[in-house]
Order: structure tokens, then C-alpha cells, then sequence
């Protein structure tokens, strides 16, 4: 695959730019359309970037015709569930809407490979734990009622014209390149593990836990986290495996829950310092608990996490904050 020229949407991003780094060293030539709203050109070292929005199909479709795309990996979205429940026509906008004009572009050009984005929250509140592939969807916030809209899309376009999907389900993404050099900026925060690392590095007052009464162990939401490194590895995997008409549905997680109080724990321990919590309500469209089973992953990718491990999980991103305390532009 060395060579083969694709395009990745929302390359700037955060999990986008980690991928972009291993695409680029597995020697893919990586063209990048991001219109960086939330993400950032320093991320991408600026190379190959074209600035663009997916509503921009005149942009769109230029960059297919000039570059001769054989793939796309899509990032481009927003997605975060509390907001999405304010604001769901944004979500239907910029996900589901942008991601048809997307496909609309491939198909005018023939493209028939695409690794995209998709979400554990899909499945909204589960009814088995771990969750497999083949639970039953059932999204309860606007977020996860947009991916899996997208995820009809695809098999819809698979069926007419012959379109080769990987949906990639992550559980929660987290962390940062071990060496430091790509990590987790977003405007504003929403992530858990880097909200409680910036109260630990008194760049805010405290941290709202959202929720304390859940059928938990100790009251708060469970969740699964892997590594960022981790999911761009899937997204490689995903790439080279995906053949024209062909899908899957992939969950991408460690198979290991933790609390949010277990997480404000370990980034206590691994900053040495305290971290101030303030018990908030419940959060609209937030599950209780939900841990994937990633034997698809396994056994058609042939991926594994190699972050199994939280605490070496919240190291990585510990390094990014503290050499990076204000992001990518002001650091």
C-alpha cells in the first residue's frame, strides 16, 4: 500500500492527527481536508492540507478530481453528547448531512474504500455488557442517533454501488503520543482525563462529576478506554483490510471499565496532586456503564490494544499537558 494516495477528513483532529502520523510513516501519501474548526494545522505540520468544509462540495469534488483518491478515512464531525442533546440539528448537520455530501463525492469518483468514525454510543443503554457488535442499537442522544444514521448510509451504498465500509466503534479515546508530540486539544474540553488533568495543573477550579447515583459500584458512569495510538492502529488495520463491497463493524476498546471517580483516582496518583471534584447532576443521554467486546477487531483486523493499562494511558496524556499547558498554538 506504500504510496496509495488517500484522503482523510478531519485529519487535524484529534485521533485524525495520530492517525495521520502512522498513515504517513507506513508511507501512504495522505492528503488531509479539514476546515479546523476544532482542529489544528500544527497537528499535520500544515503538509498537504487543503482547508474546506464537507458542505463545500465545489471544494469537495476539486480535491477529488485534482488528487485521484483510492480511499478516505473519515473524521470530520463534532461529538460530544451533552451538546448534542442542546443543539441536535448541529449534529445532524455536520455529521449526517456532511457525511452524505462525502459519499456523494465518492461516488461521482468511483472511490470504493472507506474507514469512518463511528460510535460506541450507538448502542445507548446496553442490555448486555461486554457489548458485542450484534447488540441491538439503541442510541439515546442525538450524537449516537447520527452515527448510527450514518451507519445505515453505508450499508445502503454498499448495497447500491458497490462501497467497502469499516465502521469503527470507539469506546473512549485517551491519551496522547508517548512522545509527546501529539496530544488532546479541544475548545472547549469535554474529555474526562484531560478536564480532571488541567484542575490538577490548576488550570481550572475544580471538576464537575456528573452524576453519583448510578447502579455502579461507587455511583458514577463506567467507561472503556483506549488509547489514542491504539485506535490509529485500528484505522490502519481497517484501511489495508477493506475491499470494495465489502463491510464490517468494528468496537474498538480494551474490554475493561472504570469509573469516573477510579479515573480521577489514577490522575491524582500519576500528577501527585489533588484534584477538586463537585458533584453535579446527571447528564441527559449518558448510559451507565458501557464496556465493548473487541473479538471482531481481533479476529478480522488482527488488531490488539497495547494499552491495557489506565494509568499508563493517563501518563501519556500527563506528558502532553505539562509540555503543552495552553495547546498547540500557545505552548
Amino acid at each position: 500500500m506504500s504510496g496509495t494516495r488517500i484522503l482523510v477528513t478531519g485529519g487535524a483532529g484529534y485521533i485524525g492527527s495520530h492517525t495521520v502520523r502512522l498513515l504517513r510513516e507506513q508511507g501512504y501519501d495522505v492528503w488531509i481536508y479539514d476546515n479546523l474548526s476544532v482542529g489544528h494545522a500544527e497537528a499535520v505540520a500544515g503538509r498537504q492540507l487543503i482547508i474546506g468544509d464537507l458542505a463545500d462540495r465545489t471544494t469537495l469534488h476539486a480535491a477529488f478530481e485534482q488528487q485521484q483518491f483510492a480511499a478516505v478515512v473519515h473524521f470530520a464531525g463534532v461529538a460530544s453528547v451533552g451538546e448534542s442533546m442542546r443543539e441536535p440539528l448541529i449534529y445532524y448537520r455536520q455529521n449526517v448531512a456532511n457525511t452524505l455530501a462525502l459519499l456523494e463525492v465518492m461516488a461521482r469518483h468511483q472511490v470504493r474504500k472507506l474507514v469512518v468514525s463511528s460510535s460506541c454510543t450507538i448502542y445507548g443503554i446496553p442490555t448486555e455488557t461486554p457489548i458485542l457488535e450484534t447488540s441491538v442499537p439503541n442510541p439515546v442522544s442525538p450524537y449516537g442517533r447520527s452515527k448510527l444514521i450514518i451507519e445505515w448510509m453505508l450499508e445502503d451504498c454498499a448495497a447500491a454501488w458497490g462501497l467497502g465500509f469499516v465502521a469503527l466503534r470507539y469506546f473512549n479515546a485517551a491519551g496522547a503520543q508517548r512522545d509527546g508530540t501529539l496530544g488532546e486539544d479541544h475548545t472547549p474540553e469535554s474529555h474526562l482525563i484531560p478536564l480532571a488533568l488541567q484542575v490538577a495543573a490548576g488550570q481550572r477550579p475544580h471538576l464537575d462529576l456528573f452524576g453519583t447515583d448510578y447502579p455502579t459500584p461507587d455511583g458514577s458512569c463506567i467507561r472503556d478506554y483506549v488509547h489514542v495510538e491504539d485506535l490509529a492502529r485500528a484505522h490502519l488495520a481497517a484501511l489495508e483490510h477493506i475491499q470494495p463491497g465489502e463491510k464490517l463493524f468494528c468496537n474498538l476498546a480494551t474490554g475493561r471499565g472504570w469509573s469516573v471517580k477510579e479515573v480521577v483516582r489514577l490522575c491524582e496518583q500519576v500528577t501527585g496532586l489533588g484534584i477538586r471534584t463537585i458533584q453535579q447532576p446527571r447528564r441527559p443521554g449518558d448510559p451507565p456503564h458501557l464496556v465493548a467486546a473487541v473479538n471482531t477487531a481481533r479476529t478480522v483486523l488482527g488488531w490488539e490494544p497495547r494499552y491495557v493499562d489506565l494509568r499508563e494511558i493517563i501518563e501519556t496524556a500527563w506528558n502532553w499537558h505539562r509540555t503543552h499547558p495552553r495547546g498547540y498554538s500557545h505552548s
